[in-house]
């Protein structure tokens, strides 16, 4: 296992010398790839809408304004799909800023160069705890975190207050009120119109596992074990685990407390609590102005997920990090515009929504800012973001971002989706099944202890 391990660092470890190399050899021969003055250009890729890409622009416009440093900015929907082909071309953009999630399959594949994390100016305005998610399984980092979030639970507060129900503290206060905006009318029309939880249930880009993931280790549950060593144990099969797709499968089961349909549900087909049909939604803070704009702010709360069994009050977390494309010739360059973006200048410039001179609305592509010195509230002025942000640095975790952790995700998707598409669905069986699958996948990937 450890060989197969070993033998894939050894071939990530080549692809990046052959892209250093590659980009090398261009310098030499056309002058590419230089750092002076008539170079001082990055190439710089975002995973991004157009509403999101006038964001970024507004910060690299800053950036370039207070450097002379030129920004050749694109915004790639297709991200992955691209980045592969300017691999296959050995020639990576200089700075990619995309999700912290790939890091390890982006890793694994040589396109990142290390980060020196005592080198990066204004590094100590991270958390240790934010920058120890973009560690490899070497223990290297890299990638510099950007943005982060974490779960909460939206609430229909207009709803809640007319059935005269508190914020709900535990996963029976939760059950409970979903059942009751499932059956007391809590709109008020008269019409049996109305739903508890919107869940995206499908299996599909593993949604059902990242809403499941806040319950799972609430009730003392986990999907991987991290060995310490760069190798991990699966560690699906538990009691609390168990515990969780119980009282997950329970939800999904009782009439109302779910919206319909959900076991087919992905977030692309969940507008029910922007339309007023569903009370209640676990999904990230970036939701806040669309379900403002819908409902009333006045009606919109929102709290920690409830503690699960024990108290356990863990909430998945996910954000964006700054990658070093590892064929750039460019590092002073790279490590610049990266120092400038965990700044509290253009963490700020991120969160603002603003109109561009096309007349794009620029939508944060910060959520939560990982600069500490930088207040949310007072941004935002909305004391909604300081719960949003006391989540995440108080409950956040992640999934184990130094591997390629997109095949676990979807096989505790598929076996999920199983589970609550049938009540009377064999529960030890799937955690077994689920478990056997996660430890054949650590054994592919060689990072099984």
């Amino acid at each position: 296992m450890m060989k197969t391990r070993l033998v894939r660092r050894a071939i990530a470890l080549a692809s990046v010398a052959a892209l250093a190399g590659t980009m090398s050899a261009c310098s030499a021969s056309d002058g590419g790839g230089s750092t002076s003055a008539d170079d001082r250009s990055l190439e710089v890729w975002t995973r991004s809408t157009p509403d999101d890409a006038a964001s970024y622009q507004f910060v690299f416009d800053a950036f370039t304004a207070k450097t002379g440093i030129k920004i050749d900015y694109k915004p790639v929907p297709e991200f992955d799909t691209q980045l592969q082909a300017r691999a296959q071309q050995r020639s990576l953009p200089d700075v990619m800023v995309t999700d912290a999630g790939n890091l390890g399959t982006y890793e694994s594949q040589g396109f990142l160069r290390p980060v020196d994390r005592d080198a990066v100016a204004g590094g100590d305005q991270i958390s240790d705890a934010t920058w120890q998610s973009t560690r490899g399984t070497d223990g290297d980092y890299y990638g510099i975190p950007w943005s982060r979030q974490a779960a909460i639970t939206f609430i229909r507060k207009d709803w809640r207050e007319k059935l005269g129900l508190p914020v709900p503290k535990t996963w029976d206060d939760l059950s409970a009120l979903a059942k009751a905006f499932a059956e007391d009318d809590p709109d008020g029309d008269g019409k049996a119109d109305t739903y508890g939880m919107v869940v995206p249930g499908s299996a599909e880009n593993g949604y059902i596992a990242r809403w499941a993931a806040s319950y799972i280790w609430q009730a003392g549950g986990d999907i991987l074990k991290d060995d310490g060593d760069g190798t991990y144990t699966a560690d699906f099969d538990n009691p609390g685990t168990e515990k969780a797709m119980e009282w997950i499968r329970d939800q999904f089961c009782t009439p109302g407390v779910v919206v319909p349909g959900s076991v087919n549900l992905t977030i692309a087909n969940t507008p029910f609590f922007a339309q007023g049909t569903a009370g209640i939604y676990q999904t990230g803070p970036y939701n806040l102005s669309s379900f403002d704009a819908a409902v009333g702010k006045d009606n919109v709360e929102v709290i920690p997920t409830p503690a699960g069994p024990g108290g356990g009050t863990d909430s998945f977390a996910e954000g964006e990090d700054i990658y070093f494309g590892a064929s750039s010739k460019k590092q002073d360059l790279q490590e610049q515009l990266a120092e400038f973006m965990i700044t509290p200048e253009a963490q700020q410039l991120a969160m603002q929504v603003k109109t561009n001179d096309q007349g794009v609305l620029a939508q944060p592509v910060v959520r939560i800012p990982v600069n500490s010195s930088v207040d949310i509230g007072a941004v935002k002025d909305d004391p909604r973001w300081d719960t949003a942000k006391q989540v995440y640095d108080e409950h956040g975790r992640s999934f184990p971002w130094a591997i390629d952790f997109t095949p676990y995700r979807q096989i505790v998707a598929d076996g999920l989706n199983g589970v609550i598409a049938d009540c009377s669905s064999d529960i030890p069986g799937a955690l077994s099944d689920i478990q056997s699958q996660l430890s054949d996948e650590l054994d592919e990937q060689g990072v099984q202890g």
